[in-house]
């Protein structure tokens, strides 16, 4: 399986109130950012067969702009397990669920997709990338349990997106 792993855009001013953080909307300029990462995402062949997305807002409105832009309307769906508290090993578990030889588009937040990436490619969840803001990551999975393995196949920034788009 491969996964497509997207951070959201740039969002609103951060607060201390879970409540209000959760519905924090992208900003002006990470709209437009997310619209770029997704169109260079597009000319890197990405066809997701499956895109799933945080609740939080800032995710939810990236993921409806990256499948828009890949022409992917239809597969959205939320995942609990993309929210910024919750455990890899319930997305693992959902995860291969699916058919296994299908790409995955997964949009959420940091520190968790890098410590996922960390967890998959390197055995520990302390071995993080740095994944800006629009950026984006492909891991090739060869198996999601008992131990998650993959391998990273590429990291690029936004800015990297932009180029391509």
């Amino acid at each position: 399986m491969d996964l497509i792993i997207l951070r959201h855009g740039e969002a609103g001013k951060s607060t201390t109130s879970a409540a209000r953080d959760a519905e924090r909307s992208l900003t002006v300029s990470g709209r437009e950012e997310v619209e770029r990462a997704a169109r260079g995402l597009g000319s890197l062949g990405v066809k997701p067969d499956y895109a799933v997305t945080s609740p939080l807002k800032r995710a939810r409105e990236t993921a409806t702009i990256a499948v828009k832009e890949l022409k992917r309307e239809g597969l959205l769906e939320v995942w609990e397990e993309l929210s910024p508290e919750a455990e890899t090993a319930a997305l693992y578990r959902r995860l291969s669920k699916l058919k296994q030889d299908s790409t995955v588009l997964l949009v959420g937040h940091e520190p968790y997709l890098s410590a996922m990436v960390g967890e998959l490619t390197a055995g520990t969840r302390d071995a993080r990338i740095s994944l800006k803001k629009a950026g984006a990551a492909k891991v090739e999975v060869r198996s999601f349990g008992p131990r998650p393995s993959g391998e990273l196949r590429w990291l690029v920034t936004p800015r990297q997106l932009k180029k391509l788009a």
